[in-house]
């Protein structure tokens, strides 16, 4: 799944799916995190197109899902490259 919003109408479909593992829901999340936070960054130097909450939305599905940013490992780019902590299960 390269384009999660082309199959998901939100996050939280992901996180309610039930046929989808922790670790596939997690993947999927992550892609579309890394989509989102492309976009913001764009929207932030001035390109066209409209602001939206998905990103922070992403965020906190993920957070459901154990798999909160690694804030102290972030990298160094707008985009982040956040690094996950991630438990086991």
């Amino acid at each position: 799944m390269l384009k999660p919003g082309a199959v998901f109408d939100s996050p939280e479909e992901v996180l309610e799916h039930i046929e989808l593992s922790r670790d596939q829901k997690i993947e999927i999340l992550l892609r579309w995190e890394y989509d989102a936070a492309e976009e913001a960054v764009a929207l932030e130097e001035g390109m066209p197109g409209l602001e939206s909450d998905l990103l922070r939305r992403i965020l906190v599905v993920l957070a459901k899902l154990d798999a909160a940013p690694d804030v102290e490992h972030a990298g160094p780019s707008k985009q982040h490259g956040i690094a996950r902590a991630r438990k086991d299960g």
